[in-house]
């Protein structure tokens, strides 16, 4: 919880520093695929598409902070519990000292709630919207491979397995490969986009990494 003894009742704009402390406290203990610099790099993103789409640059910028505070949940459980959910539970309980309407807020916790690739709810507002895209966005392109691979070797999976059905694998295991989530989830990211700003952004960022993806293969079987 925030520290309100000198102002009982302080504005987002006021309090940025301390919302953003507070999401690097519950972030310390998430592994670097999904650490402060990810967040950061979302900020960026949310800020850089919010601009275009004209959204409450406001609400993004708390919503981006706070989006994966619950992500160390998630990790631990090995996906049982799922962080938009877990994380918008805490972003809740935090921001409920702020002074600001409600309608911002319930903004804010919808957006950290409905921000996952594979949650159960979907984005409504144009903020959430938005800070799913640059989420997505994040994880594709040279970024996302880069991403990929660190999370694999995070949760112990191999470089590659040519030899499995990538339908009967599971995440959080040794065949959780970069490779099988380029497949499984990346690169369907560019048909998921929700803004035309995202949509834009997604187009390079998915070529470069299908471009690699490919050639991955090809040194991996030893043909280049």
């Amino acid at each position: 919880m925030p520290d309100t003894t000198s102002q009982s009742n302080p504005t987002l704009a006021s309090s940025m520093d301390k919302i953003k402390a507070f999401a690097k406290k519950c972030l310390s203990k998430a592994r670097g695929s999904h650490g402060w610099e990810h967040t950061e790099r979302v900020h960026r993103l949310c800020t850089q598409i919010g601009q275009v789409e004209k959204a409450d640059l406001e609400v993004l910028a708390v919503a981006a902070y706070l989006h994966d505070v619950g992500r160390f949940y998630q990790d631990k459980t090995k996906g049982r519990v799922c962080h938009g959910e877990k994380g918008a539970e805490m972003a809740a309980a935090f921001l409920e000292p702020y002074n600001l309407p409600e309608e911002k807020k319930a903004n804010i916790i919808h957006c950290i709630r409905s921000h996952r690739f594979r949650g159960n709810h979907e984005p409504q507002t144009l903020e959430a919207k938005i800070l799913f895209d640059a989420d997505k966005l994040d994880a594709i392109g040279a970024i996302g491979v880069a991403r990929t691979f660190l999370f694999a070797g995070e949760v112990g999976a191999k470089l590659h397995n040519p030899n499995i059905d990538l339908a009967d694998t599971a995440p959080y295991t040794e065949e959780d490969t970069g490779y099988r989530e380029y497949m499984l989830k990346l690169s369907k990211i560019k048909d998921r986009m929700l803004t035309q700003e995202g949509r834009r952004m997604a187009e390079a960022r998915h070529a470069f990494m299908a471009r690699f993806f490919d050639r991955f293969l090809d040194e991996y079987e030893g043909k280049k």
